[in-house]
């Protein structure tokens, strides 16, 4: 059954609320709490130590929560519906606490903000992780996959810029309070208009699940999903390593201010936003497998001048051919993982998107301690100083090699395993023609046609 342009449109606008929420948050919710509020920055940092474990523990939980859920509406639907408000509002508490450290509360100001991130990280998790389970068991068509993938991403991207660029204006005219309440109100439209193109088959939520421990076992037992950890965890490392480095690199290597690198930055968004369509065609052609590899390629191959480039002009030049393998590496890992989600459904019987979408969650997250192992290994032994206008050589060098030879690096282990992955040709046609065939099975022994 083909799935209309504009359902699929409309499910794709989640993507705009799930990156604006998180992407402001992720931006300003440290200076915050810290510059504005004058909460100590070491209360702040235990906190957000705090999060980061419960962030990672809790994306596998709610996946199989999702996974074992059973009502009228479905498994996947009530937690977009139901979770949303909350959502909305605990974004909106996180910039209107109710304490002060000049009225001598920062102990509970601390207490606020250690729970408030939390709760909203665990219903954001909850919601975005049903929205993007949904991707796989209504799109069963590569090409259906593809195309919603390229919309997800394009609406991902104004997240992105709406978040991070929008937010400092919109704060500066109405204050934080008022900028949480637009924001949120933004994010949560998107997520409630997803619903409009969201559907779920009834069969699935019928079948007996599988326990948390047993979920666990038959999850890491599949060789494709292995190989795809770590292809994916190495992609998300540079994406990690290269927005936190920027602002560094802007700074010592190329002498240029703030401004210049929202040029950076956006260069690399405007390109995007156009090759994601592109790589819908290259994907409809070659598969989700080879068009990865090339991406990774174009990707590799555009951020290596970064070693050698001294000026802004050219280093936005480098950011729009990197903008051009970024949009197949936004778009494409999705698609590996539902093609997997697939495959495991031969296995046990049943689909487990939550769970397949949770431990990729889960193991991505050591993309950022990765990323801060190797910037303190290569400033260590650079010396690069922090108290320093004006960096020495070889510090500057590190930094070159932070934006260019380190992302090559994991680029090209990124393709390895890519190229080790095993899900694809042949065995990919056997397999989804096994998976129609065992839907119909489904749809006919539960009554449901």
């Amino acid at each position: 059954m083909k799935t209309n342009k504009l359902k699929m449109i409309a499910y794709s606008a989640g993507s705009l609320g799930t990156a604006l929420l998180m992407q402001a948050f992720n931006a300003k919710i440290r200076y915050y709490y810290i510059d504005v509020l004058r909460l100590p920055h070491t209360w702040v940092g235990l906190a957000m130590t705090i999060y980061a474990v419960w962030n990672a523990i809790n994306d596998p939980l709610a996946g199989q929560l999702s996974d074992r859920t059973r009502t009228r509406w479905g498994r996947r639907i009530p937690y977009i519906l139901f979770g949303t408000l909350p959502l909305m509002l605990c974004f909106v508490a996180l910039w209107i606490p109710p304490f002060r450290v000049d009225a001598g509360q920062a102990a509970l100001l601390f207490v606020y903000f250690l729970l408030i991130i939390n709760l909203f990280d665990t219903l954001w998790t909850v919601v975005v992780l049903n929205w993007t389970a949904l991707f796989p068991e209504m799109l069963p068509d590569l090409k259906e996959r593809a195309e919603v993938s390229a919309w997800r991403q394009v609406f991902s991207l104004i997240g992105l810029v709406i978040g991070v660029a929008l937010f400092p204006m919109v704060q500066e005219m109405l204050g934080w309070g008022w900028t949480g309440v637009i924001f949120a109100l933004i994010g949560g439209a998107s997520l409630f208009a997803s619903l409009l193109g969201s559907f779920e088959h009834p069969e699935f939520s019928r079948e007996e699940s599988l326990g948390f421990f047993v979920a666990l076992r038959e999850t890491f037992r599949s060789r494709s999903f292995r190989y795809f950890l770590a292809l994916n965890l190495f992609i998300q490392f540079v994406f990690e390593l290269l927005l936190s480095t920027l602002p560094f690199y802007r700074e010592y290597v190329l002498r240029a201010g703030a401004m210049e690198e929202t040029y950076l930055l956006g260069t690399v968004f405007l390109v995007s936003f156009p090759m994601l369509f592109l790589w819908n065609g290259v994907t409809q052609r070659i598969g989700s497998r080879q068009a990865l590899i090339i991406s990774c390629l174009v990707f590799a191959v555009a951020v290596l001048p970064l070693l050698f480039v001294e000026s802004l002009v050219p280093a936005i030049i480098v950011m729009a051919f990197a903008g051009v393998g970024l949009a197949g590496l936004l778009m494409l890992t999705d698609l590996l993982l539902a093609d997997i989600v697939d495959e495991d459904e031969l296995v046990t019987g049943v689909r487990r998107e939550g769970m397949f979408f949770g431990i990729n969650g889960f193991i991505i997250r050591f993309g950022i301690a990765m990323t801060s192992g190797v910037q303190t290994l290569i400033w260590g032994l650079t010396g690069y100083d922090p108290n320093l206008d004006v960096q020495m050589p070889a510090a500057v060098l590190g930094l070159r090699l932070l934006m260019s030879a380190v992302p090559v690096l994991a680029m090209a282990l990124a393709i390895a395993f890519t190229w080790l992955y095993p899900l694809h040709g042949e065995r990919l046609v056997r397999v989804k023609a096994e998976v129609e065939t065992l839907h119909a099975e489904k749809a006919t022994r539960l009554g449901t046609e």
